[in-house]
């Protein structure tokens, strides 16, 4: 199957979302193909991949199927054709089972009667086939994420479709879970379908995928075989310039600590976490996924209570009973997945910025729109925001620029300490790195961090000192000097304590 797309062209009011863009996968053998399609937040693919998936129109351009002109109206039509989206919001529905969302909309009947053994053991054969061991009478409430991106590309392949998308699929997944759905898809790939995947991780593009393409500011500016290309040339793709790799030097924090966190325990999470985070520290906590640090960034924040332990701020007991009261002391939070947890998405860009002002500063009794505008632009020069319009959604926004109006909205109250949780979750190479700068410069400004983050080229930009997570335990320590990515991975898959055990 080859899939072909022409001059496509997406008006959004007056300005492009694409201008006549050229995409074509899949080959005239029939074999099939992993092709990347890569840019920042807002460079046009999921718009381009709307098209392609029946939910979005072009406003102009061509979709040709092995060599033939269709008209793709619909997701229905999409999926006639072959071509299956999963995206990145996953489709599910959580109190039906397995199988029933395999088949949904697409029921299966026998004598007017939904034909539910017939289901089951097609959900079944498809589920083993990808070597997926999910039972398919599960309820897929009771199912974690992973699982339930495992049952979307599997309701796609049991449709035989012939294209999926996958839409950042492994934002989720665990490095063992991320190997296993690449496994499927070469599977798929050797059975003939082509697969678009669509990631923001460059090391995954390298490994899975055999083309790539890359899209900025709604245009093509390269395509070719990954083989021809290596990681900083599709860096420097995306963000339309040189980004500069050189060493990052960082001048040594002295020992002043402002924050001391002493023996925290909560169950089965994590355990007798202690550490001290110094005045204009990077602390950057560190480890892999299932290792306790997401419940340890609530619980430092109050969002969820220990069983036992204690914080101080500058020597004196920091009440943990509540968020309030945590912010209260001096402490601020940019939290992990900012969809579920930061944007209130019916309210405007301003708005979401100042909500925390409101609530910790406003006295007044009406909000005056000259202050808050003037606050907006104050930010905005500070975290570099895009915005046409501040009074236009949040939702108006890329990835990387909502996450800059949550930092605002927390540097505008001016806490003294950070905690920030994965603070570049679903953004972009470019905003990545202007978040970075705010980070660091706000370290200078003798501001102290605790961030949560397990990418190490992140983790090289910005920590001063590094602690390293293994099974809710901290097992390694490391100061600048002695960072290094082999480190990292050493002490967090527990390979220190299976030495020590060993001995």
């Amino acid at each position: 199957m080859i899939v072909e797309m022409k001059k496509i062209s997406r008006i959004f009011g007056s300005a492009y979302a694409l201008k006549d863009v050229d995409f074509t996968v899949g080959s005239a053998d029939g074999s099939g193909e992993i092709h990347a399609l890569l840019g920042e937040n807002g460079a046009g693919k999921s718009t381009l991949m709307n098209i392609l998936g029946g939910v979005l129109p072009p406003t102009s351009g061509d979709i040709f199927v092995d060599g033939n002109k269709v008209e793709i109206t619909s997701v229905k039509r999409a999926k006639e054709l072959g071509i299956r989206f999963v995206h990145q919001e996953l489709s599910m529905f959580n109190h039906l089972r397995v199988y029933e969302n395999m088949f949904i909309g697409e029921e299966l009947t026998k004598s007017g009667l939904l034909d539910q053994n017939k289901m089951i053991q097609m959900a079944e054969e498809t589920l083993t086939n990808l070597g997926i061991n999910i039972n398919p009478r599960t309820v897929v409430g009771e199912l974690d994420m992973p699982s339930k991106q495992m049952i979307e590309i599997a309701r796609a392949v049991r449709t035989k479709s012939k294209l999926i998308i996958l839409d950042e699929p492994t934002s989720s997944l665990t490095n063992k879970e991320i190997q296993a759905l690449f496994s499927i898809m070469r599977n798929l790939k050797e059975q003939g379908v082509n697969l678009i995947f669509i990631s923001h991780k460059l090391p995954e593009i390298m490994e899975i995928c055999e083309k790539y393409t890359v899209l900025r500011d709604g245009s093509v500016v390269g395509t070719g075989l990954i083989k021809d290309v290596d990681e900083n040339m599709i860096t420097d793709m995306l963000v339309g310039r040189k980004i500069y790799r050189g060493k990052v030097e960082k001048p040594k924090v002295p020992h002043n600590p402002c924050l001391q966190v002493k023996d925290f325990t909560l169950e089965p999470y994590f355990r007798n976490i202690s550490f001290e985070l110094n005045r204009g520290e990077v602390l950057v906590l560190t480890g892999l996924r299932g290792d306790g640090r997401a419940q340890l960034a609530e619980a430092l924040f109050g969002v969820t209570k220990v069983t036992s332990g204690q914080m101080l701020k500058d020597g004196k007991p920091v009440n943990l009973k509540s968020i309030k009261s945590i912010i209260d002391s001096g402490i601020g939070m940019i939290q992990r997945n900012r969809k579920e947890r930061s944007i209130i998405p019916d309210m405007s860009i301003i708005d979401n910025l100042s909500i925390a002002n409101y609530v910790a500063k406003h006295k007044k009794p009406l909000i005056n729109f000259k202050e808050e505008e003037e606050r907006f632009r104050k930010n905005q020069a500070i975290t570099n925001i895009k915005a046409a319009n501040p009074l236009n959604p949040i939702t108006s926004l890329s990835g990387g620029n909502q996450q800059k109006v949550i930092f605002s909205r927390w540097l505008e109250i001016d806490r003294d300490i950070y905690i920030m949780d994965n603070p570049t979750q679903g953004v972009d190479v470019g905003a990545k790195q202007e978040i970075y700068n705010i980070i660091n410069d706000l370290a200078k400004k003798g501001k102290s961090m605790i961030v949560f983050s397990e990418e190490y080229p992140e983790i090289y930009q910005i920590a001063d000192r590094v602690l390293v997570l293994y099974d809710g335990s901290i097992v390694a320590e490391l100061s600048r000097d002695e960072l290094s990515e082999n480190k990292v991975m050493y002490y967090a898959t527990g390979s220190s304590i299976r030495k020590a055990a060993n001995k």
